[in-house]
């Protein structure tokens, strides 16, 4: 691997020359180990920052790995970013403000770092410091948690949320992965405690905790009076009457309050404002690219909505794209000045500022798979030649079952193919590397999706082999005459199931204005009021609850709840499914002695 003290020693920028995307998150654990700070790196979008966050602790277990989303709205939204977002973004710009034990790893989005946040001595001081022995009143407390934008609920389930149930506060906190149950004896807090938001139960016990906000939007009296200030004189005094006007003057949240965030704050700065000088920073070649689209759309629906905004009460007042996202001079500058790295997947012409890694894409069996070849012969036969070249070879599945199915398929196909020995398992990278360099192929739990290669090593994802990780099938469209059908015996008020968002209340049939004609939806109302508005042309995401709805919850828009639900259920039929593949081999496997007719009889 190239010398990474040149790169740590870099006063300007450099390109970091033939790193393939699978090969990113080695190199960015190998940076932060080595940093003197911590290491950066941005991503084009927020799956592939996912996937470098994973991988990276896999090949580094010390490493502290921190993301930093963007928002999951679109720019000039009348919704908010979800709740979990928010916790997870304060959580992330308060520990940048902490010293770190380790290696630290910061992975985040360029959309991300298109949009200015809160300054590190906001973050600091709207935390709240939480132990036994304290004193806050029950009313302080519900009126600190309403401040920092968490949002009150029946049962906590969610990032974001809190409850109240006589002597106990429950409260889903931003950077904690689960829920935190404060007792209270009077205004004393006795215990704080950990609790599983899916079983309600406690898990252990805290000596203290730091409270975070919820939403960057704080509705404190000088957030709220400089709000009103900003507002009237951006928009005139005419604009007094509009909706988000009045909520916030009242010391209400309104959906898309968030959007109207420099009028709360007395300013704003960029990520680059949170970082360290010793910091490395990394960007992806695509995320400038991507920086583009992002500028334009920004552009676009900034230039949509001043259009289509009218003068009257309530209509949608947009502040102006530099308020709330860097321009694209601010950004060139901050890229150049850092300095920050980029990554490019191709080799360059060699000069002073390249730094060529020979990281090459992994061999994809797609050919084969198109051609209807046996991929897994083909696979067996290119790892065992690889092995024997004198290269590690490697195969990377998603999870500790599809690793022990790859390397049995694999060995078996070696085996009849007479290529070479069966793949063996290792349960780490540095475990791996040394049974490769063996002479076998081997299987490891690591979380890429194509895989990487250089003169020594050969690593080859289960996505490279099978084309997915999992065989996807095409949903079933419900016809939408049978859901109309459903829809006449359905009376406001009763219950339905969105795919996407879960449990919410049937309001009946309403028409919209799109454009210049009406248009049928279906309203359904979730937890907080919040609406949602089906077209009837895709009612087939809709059903109808089929279950008691005594006591049910309504599940809230953006929140976690439902998909948690739905990914426990999916888990849950992987196991029956586990369990029938077991009893079926088993009784595929057992002989039972072969009856003969008498030949007499």
């Amino acid at each position: 691997m190239p010398d990474i003290a040149r790169i740590l020693a870099a006063k300007a920028p450099l390109t970091l020359a033939s790193l393939a995307r699978g090969a990113q998150p080695l190199v960015m654990a190998d940076l932060a180990r080595a940093a003197k700070g911590r290491a950066v790196f941005i991503a084009p979008d927020e799956a592939a920052m996912r996937s470098v966050g994973e991988a990276a602790k896999f090949f580094a277990p010390e490493l502290e790995v921190i993301e930093f989303p963007a928002w999951d709205c679109l720019p000039y939204d009348r919704a908010s970013p979800a709740l979990s977002i928010g916790t997870r973004r304060l959580a992330a710009l308060h520990r940048l403000q902490q010293k770190a034990s380790g290696p630290q790893l910061l992975v985040t989005t360029i959309n991300a770092v298109l949009q200015r946040v809160l300054t590190p001595f906001r973050i600091r001081e709207s935390v709240r410091l939480l132990k036994p022995g304290m004193e806050i009143g029950r009313e302080s407390l519900i009126a600190l948690l309403q401040r920092q934008g968490y949002s009150r609920t029946d049962t906590v389930v969610d990032a974001g949320e809190y409850a109240v149930r006589g002597s106990l506060f429950d409260i889903y906190p931003a950077g904690l992965e689960g829920g935190l149950r404060l007792d209270f004896f009077g205004d004393e807090l006795e215990t704080l405690r950990l609790f599983d938001p899916n079983t309600q139960r406690s898990t252990g016990e805290v000596a203290e905790h730091l409270l975070l906000p919820a939403s960057e939007a704080l509705l404190d009296d000088d957030t709220v009076k400089r709000f009103r200030t900003r507002y009237r004189e951006t928009f005139g005094a005419h604009a007094t009457t509009d909706p988000l006007y009045q909520a916030v003057s009242d010391g209400r949240r309104l959906a898309g309050m968030e959007h109207w965030l420099p009028l709360f704050e007395e300013r704003l700065e960029t990520l680059f404002d949170h970082l360290g000088k010793d910091d490395l920073v990394v960007i992806d070649s695509a995320s400038l690219g991507s920086a583009e689209e992002r500028l334009t759309d920004i552009a676009d629906y900034f230039a949509s909505r001043t259009d289509t905004s009218a003068k009257a009460p309530g209509a949608y007042r947009p502040l102006k794209p530099e308020a709330l996202y860097l321009t694209r001079d601010e950004i060139d500058t901050k890229l150049a000045s850092w300095p920050v790295h980029k990554a490019d997947l191709f080799a360059q012409p060699e000069s002073a500022s390249v730094v060529d890694f020979g990281f090459s894409s992994g061999r994809d069996f797609a050919p084969e798979r198109a051609r209807g070849d046996n991929v897994y012969e083909a696979a067996a036969t290119y790892l065992t030649g690889q092995a024997r070249q004198g290269k590690k070879a490697l195969i990377a599945a998603y999870t500790p079952g599809s690793r022990a199915r790859l390397a049995a398929i694999l060995g078996e196909a070696a085996e009849t193919g007479r290529k070479g020995p069966a793949p063996v398992l290792a349960d780490s990278w540095q475990e791996a590397l040394g049974l490769a360099a063996q002479g076998s192929p081997v299987a490891l739990v690591l979380p890429l999706e194509t895989g990487f290669a250089n003169d020594s090593l050969e690593v080859v994802t289960e996505q490279d082999i099978l084309g997915d990780r999992l065989v996807r099938r095409k949903r079933k469209k419900k016809s939408a005459d049978a859901f109309l059908a459903e829809l006449s015996a359905l009376t406001p008020g009763d219950l339905v199931v969105h795919m996407d968002h879960g449990i919410g209340r049937y309001e009946g049939l309403q028409s919209i204005p799109v454009g210049d004609s009406p248009h049928d939806c279906v309203m359904l109302e979730y937890a907080g009021g919040d609406k949602l508005y089906i077209p009837v042309e895709n009612l087939e995401v809709l059903s109808r609850y089929g279950s008691d709805s005594e006591a049910v919850s309504l599940d809230r828009l953006g929140g976690e709840a439902w998909q948690k639900r739905r990914a426990r259920l999916r888990e849950r039929i992987r196991e029956i499914a586990h369990e029938l593949l077991k009893v079926a081999a088993a009784r595929a496997l057992k002989h039972a002695p072969a009856l003969v007719p008498d030949e007499h009889s």
